[in-house]
């Protein structure tokens, strides 16, 4: 039996953390786990008031916040398992969530990672995610297979390879990541985990997903739905995906198709939607590109904790 280091990175939400311990020590019938909680510079509620009540967990604390990527890699460095299954704190188990996924990596050696179904936790029946299409490097977009559909019986018939794994829960084998390396920690949020699948794939592995494995993700607590931080790191992310993974020349068409489309679209979008100051975030991201190489460490911006 494989063993298996469930990781999850808490940022001013222990209660949310809280939740998800609950829910995996309600479900979870998969014995040779370890779990591990990073507390990623939390102002506000530090996770040290859950040591007492999940003295099994181990946690672990940085004084900054390290990211999405950051958070998660500190988790994996101190993880002693032959899988590393990084779920959001905004998550919840079901049965036999962890022995499906494992299955998928113990039968097939060329799968590298593997992603459960995802659903809505508020509307349990919803789905947000079995899979991601290709990503279209010329406009970089691509779909999510299945979102906002309720077809879950025919999609819990659904397994198999897809582009890319979901940052909300995802299953790696530690043999990959030896291979492929862990997470840029210079995307900090948003990105990160499609680059890291890019990687995984160029190491020679599969992405998979597996349909009749199920989490449901609470969705955007940590950042909110509309932020300046989520406006800046989509776009900046965005542009920083393409210069690392993105064909030369598709990379080229994308810049144009960004700045003459793209950018003067989310300018009026901002206008409309009455935050004019998001523009001012949109050129920090664009220029954070053109002056900083790909592998920068550089956030370009003064995070406002």
């Amino acid at each position: 039996m494989k063993k298996v280091s469930i990781v999850t990175v808490n940022f001013n939400q222990p209660e949310v953390t809280r939740e998800l311990l609950l829910s995996i020590e309600k479900v979870n019938t998969y014995n040779n786990i370890e779990i591990i909680v990073v507390d990623n510079g939390s102002k506000t509620g530090p996770v040290t008031e859950l040591v007492t009540q999940f003295p099994a967990v181990k946690f672990l604390s940085s004084k900054i916040n390290l990211g999405f990527a950051g958070g998660n890699n500190i988790g994996i460095h101190a993880a002693t398992g032959d899988y590393f299954f990084l779920v959001n704190n905004d998550t919840e188990f079901t049965p036999g969530l962890v022995e499906k996924l494992v299955a998928i990596l113990d039968q097939h050696p060329q799968v590298g990672m593997v992603s459960p179904r995802i659903n809505y936790f508020d509307d349990k029946t919803l789905i947000q995610y079995v899979g991601y299409t290709p990503m279209q490097f010329y406009t970089m977009r691509n779909g999510t297979v299945g979102q906002f559909s309720r077809n879950n019986e025919e999609y819990e018939q659904v397994t198999g390879p897809t582009a890319y794994a979901h940052g909300a829960a995802m299953m790696v084998k530690r043999e990959a990541t030896n291979k492929a390396g862990l997470m840029f920690e210079n995307y900090f949020l948003y990105y990160e985990e499609m680059d890291w699948c890019e990687r995984i794939k160029r190491a020679g592995y599969e992405i998979w997903m597996r349909g009749d494995a199920l989490i449901y993700h609470k969705e955007s607590i940590s950042v909110g739905k509309n932020s300046w931080l989520k406006e800046y790191f989509m776009n900046r992310n965005r542009i920083l995906f393409a210069r690392r993974n993105a064909p030369a020349f598709a990379a080229f068409i994308f810049y144009i198709y960004f700045m003459v489309l793209v950018a003067p679209r989310n300018v009026l979008k901002y206008i409309k939607e009455g935050h004019k100051n998001f523009t001012s975030y949109l050129l920090k991201a664009i220029w954070w590109n053109i002056t900083h190489k790909k592998d920068s460490a550089d956030l370009g911006i003064k995070l406002q904790q």
